[in-house]
């Protein structure tokens, strides 16, 4: 398909608001605010536009859950903390064509009613925040942001917020903890932010890609963008290809797209023409697929066909060079220290897991370990407040599932057999 998202990201000064007019940039909110706010809710609807940070939930039922009636101010907030490892495609929309980003948040702004959007950026992004800022300051001169925009006595006023780096601020109810000063740490729910949102009042969290998504859907209709990909899977989509790759980077595609096709199409098939080994199709927190399973359609249901989850669609690519115990070690301790330490058995299973694999990959563990890493990982599965505790443990139960043997090898001959003259640890 002819990209939608990325079209002209790679023009010179495509971050600027000049060059994203010469691409239509605003005629998506230009038409929106001649709309009823109920008629772009119902657009978006219509399209099948489903969430891209990784829930893959229907963005307009989302908008739709807002009550029309309440008295409190109403916000949007843009989800760009983009901290789930794989994972860089909201950063290139929002770098090189962020002015659809704020078009998108706009739209959703008069979609619900509010007045006011935050878009919470990773912290490490700030060279990327700075970027947001010029752009929002671009399109306020010229009438696009701000006060009565297009003379149609809507108002909206966009705001970037650097959070601090907090991986657990990429789940939405901790985000609002974060962007209202607190820790970032999830709240019990219900209430759902739909009602009960940012300094208690109704708000929408979107992610980047989601609301990129907007404006193409009012400009081209809804039926435009349900007719990219499969029926419930539709709309341009971008994927992160990373790993063992001869191509690692961002390709847009439909949905119909195969994960073969993204690996030796797209990504240009495995670096130095070695085997491929095992996928994690949506970002480091799904379960992991072996090359028998790459054939199904790159969408939210075929991937979650195939036994995985599509994720934030961040593909990372594993050769037949990977220990998949250090591979599991290495996310475990990327998660035990991103637990934000409000549930126990996140906060001490992350650790407990982290020292089981330790002692396997350092060729130090016992048959009996195995078990119990297991019986850990299903005592935190589901049992956390936020979905944090089913992706730290991802990595582990499907790494056990399809690699057990390479578990039992460390444990047999004390030391990992793909790496002999390696010992971790030593």
């Amino acid at each position: 398909m002819e990209p939608v998202l990325t079209k002209f990201v790679h023009e010179p000064n495509s971050f600027t608001l000049d060059v994203s007019l010469t691409h239509g940039a605003y005629e998506g909110l230009r038409k929106a605010v001649t709309m009823q706010p109920g008629e772009v809710i119902d657009a978006v609807k219509a399209s099948g536009l489903r969430g891209r940070g990784g829930a893959g939930f229907p963005a307009g039922m989302k908008w739709g859950f807002v009550p029309k009636d309440s008295p409190k101010p109403k916000y949007v907030c843009c989800n760009a903390d983009e901290s789930e490892p794989g994972t860089f495609k909201d950063h290139v929309l929002m770098e090189r064509n962020p002015h659809l980003v704020l078009e998108g948040v706009a739209i959703a702004c008069y979609a619900i009613g509010a007045t006011t959007g935050y878009i919470y950026i990773r912290g490490e992004f700030w060279h990327v925040a700075a970027v947001l800022e010029g752009a929002i300051a671009e399109a306020r001169a010229r009438g696009c942001l701000g006060a009565d925009i297009f003379g149609s006595g809507f108002d909206c006023e966009i705001h970037v917020h650097l959070g601090a780096g907090a991986y657990e601020a990429g789940e939405e109810s901790a985000l609002l903890e974060s962007l209202e000063g607190k820790r970032a740490q999830p709240r019990l729910r219900p209430p759902f932010p739909a009602v009960v949102g940012l300094y208690g009042c109704p708000t929408v969290i979107n992610n980047v890609e989601t609301l990129a998504n907007v404006p193409f859907i009012i400009v081209n209709g809804p039926e435009w963008f349900s007719g990219i990909g499969p029926e419930k899977n539709t709309g341009p989509k971008l994927f992160c290809v990373s790993g063992h790759v001869n191509a690692p980077g961002v390709y847009e595609a439909s949905m119909h797209t195969t994960l073969r096709q993204l690996i030796y199409d797209h990504a240009g098939g495995i670096r130095g023409g070695r085997q491929l080994k095992a996928v994690i199709p949506g970002g480091s927190s799904t379960p992991v697929l072996l090359p028998s399973a790459i054939d199904v359609p790159a969408s939210f249901d075929g991937v979650a066909a195939a036994g995985s989850m599509l994720g934030s669609a961040a593909m990372i690519v594993m050769d037949d060079t990977t220990c998949m115990v250090w591979a599991a070690e290495n996310l475990i301790h990327f998660y035990r220290h991103e637990s934000c330490g409000k549930c126990t058995p996140c906060r001490e299973g992350a650790d407990w897991m982290l020292r089981i694999l330790r002692k396997i990959e350092r060729g130090d563990g016992a048959m009996r370990d195995l078990d119990l890493l297991e019986s850990v990982a299903r005592n935190i599965n589901g049992k956390t407040l936020c979905p944090f505790g089913e992706a730290e443990v991802a990595p582990v139960l499907s790494t056990l599932q399809h690699f057990r043997h390479e578990y039992e090898a460390h444990i047999r001959e004390g030391r990992c057999p793909l790496h002999a003259d390696w010992r971790r640890g030593a």
